[in-house]
């Protein structure tokens, strides 16, 4: 039978139509899409208009299964980013709340730098000092150098500070400064003989400062205002007084400073940076049953915690307990001297405040003491009463601000010479009631001396530096009259 042209041209057109389709079919089919069941016949294609329909319908297949690829790679994509973002947040949990502090505290800057100052110790016969004994370090200080971190209660949970600032926060960046012309404020904790008095005076009077404070004659504080306006950098007691009530500790004054100072200065967003003093805990045991001895009772004291003051029995039964003796100063099971300085740092409401009947008391200890240990870490400055140059100079370089005088060591005091006459059974007395204390400041003596290295080695300047600490070319003395004849300290407030 001999055909036309149209007819081949016809049947050609719809070969190669079969093959595009049979291709489509196999591609569909192999990506497990929805199958197109499509059958072809030479009676379907008799006439050029279902050719085209068929042609349409193919089109259309085509568009809807493009549509459906395209869609699937966004699909995908969001399932990639989902999971990422589950990674990311898994991974944030663990650090903040369950990597241990050695693993995840430190960046691999500090880590490098931390190894480096362990194999180091500060002391007469480092080679980067100018002369012996010029830190005034006994010569087996720093014996062993520890990490000293205690394990954790499991209900222990670190309170988020939000506002508050660091020493991650400074030392990992380094272009950070405290800024006493925005909003940064200074707050000194100051737990009792600690040396905190002469301290507390060396803030407010011998800072070398834009505004210095100006103390008042006839006033126990001084005005301590940023240089562009009249806020407070500095909260503590000769700036702004008792405000959080008297010697304040951690768990009061980190529920306190902020509302207390938007009272004075309303609302305000601030960054806050907790300062304070460590002393050995022997010495400040006995200096404390010293002052109490004299008459020392710091009535006003609050012990503020979980929105309600504590009611602690006293020791003794009159006005107060001038003349105590030792035996009964140690004998008395609520006196607050005992590992006062761990109480002082901890966040109180971890153990049930002052309710000594919610935990054992192995578990109040090691909860307490672990809080006060990570709250000590966090400040971003703090120093140790026996040395007082590693001190200014540490906190010279952390706050960019300088002393116009250089801190005294004072080693001759009533504690040292109470000291001396001690029994091998009263002192180990003593050690017993503050095994705390202890522990926390052998932890404070090695993070001390890792920062000052760490400040130290950064500084191409330090041996200079180190020497004339105190001495500005500009200023021979920011005080301005007898500071100690304005301000004269009594038993209630020391």
């Amino acid at each position: 039978m001999i055909m036309s042209n149209a007819t081949i041209k016809k049947q050609q057109k719809q070969g190669d139509n079969d093959a595009r389709i049979a291709q489509d079919i196999g591609a569909l089919s192999s990506s497990g899409n929805e199958r197109l069941l499509l059958t072809t016949s030479d009676a379907d294609v008799d006439d050029d208009d279902q050719l085209i329909r068929e042609q349409q319908q193919l089109a259309a297949t085509m568009m809807n299964f493009g549509n459906e690829a395209a869609r699937q790679p966004n699909n995908k994509l969001r399932t990639v980013i989902g999971i990422c973002i589950l990674l990311a947040v898994a991974g944030m949990l663990y650090l903040g709340y369950f990597c241990p502090d050695h693993v995840c505290a430190l960046s691999s800057r500090d880590r490098s730098a931390e190894k480096e100052s362990t194999a180091r110790f500060i002391g007469p016969s480092d080679p980067l000092l100018p002369h012996n004994n010029m830190l005034g370090l006994p010569s087996n200080s720093l014996e062993s150098e520890k990490n000293n971190v205690v394990p954790v209660h499991p209900v222990f949970k670190l309170q988020s500070l939000q506002g508050n600032l660091g020493y991650d926060s400074i030392f990992l960046n380094d272009s950070f400064q405290f800024d006493i012309n925005a909003n940064d404020v200074m707050v000194f904790l100051h737990i009792q003989k600690t040396g905190g008095t002469s301290f507390g005076k060396h803030l407010v009077r011998d800072l070398d400062l834009q505004r210095p404070c100006s103390c008042q004659r006839r006033r126990k504080r001084c005005f301590c205002f940023r240089p562009n306006k009249n806020e407070n950098w500095l909260f503590s007691r000769y700036s702004t007084g008792w405000k959080c009530g008297l010697h304040a500790d951690w768990t009061e004054l980190i529920n306190c400073v902020d509302s207390e100072l938007n009272k004075i200065e309303g609302d305000n967003k601030r960054r806050y940076f907790y300062i304070t003093i460590i002393r050995h805990p022997v010495a400040r045991y006995l200096s404390e049953f010293k002052h109490v001895q004299r008459g020392a009772t710091w009535r006003g004291a609050r012990h503020w915690c979980g929105g309600t003051e504590a009611k602690i029995p006293q020791c003794y039964s009159g006005p107060n307990w001038k003349g105590v003796t030792l035996e009964e100063f140690m004998a008395c099971p609520n006196n607050l001297a005992n590992n006062r300085q761990t109480r002082m740092l901890a966040d109180l409401s971890l153990v049930g405040c002052y309710n000594n009947s919610s935990l054992s008391k192995t578990d109040r200890d090691r909860l307490m003491l672990a809080s006060a240990k990570r709250n000590l870490k966090y400040m971003p400055f703090f120093m140790l009463t026996e040395y007082q140059k590693v001190g200014q100079y540490s906190f010279e370089e952390t706050f960019g601000m300088r002393f116009a005088v250089a801190f005294e060591q004072h080693n001759t005091t009533l504690s040292a010479a109470t000291m001396e006459k001690l029994s091998k059974e009263q002192l180990d007395a003593i050690e017993k009631l503050n095994k705390l204390d202890i522990e926390l400041y052998e932890y404070a003596t090695t993070l001390a001396f890792q920062r000052f290295r760490h400040l130290r080695d950064r500084d191409p300047y330090f041996i200079k530096r180190f020497q004339h600490l105190g001495e500005l070319p500009s200023r021979q003395s920011i005080t301005e009259f007898n500071w100690d004849s304005v301000i004269e300290d009594t038993t209630d407030i020391d």
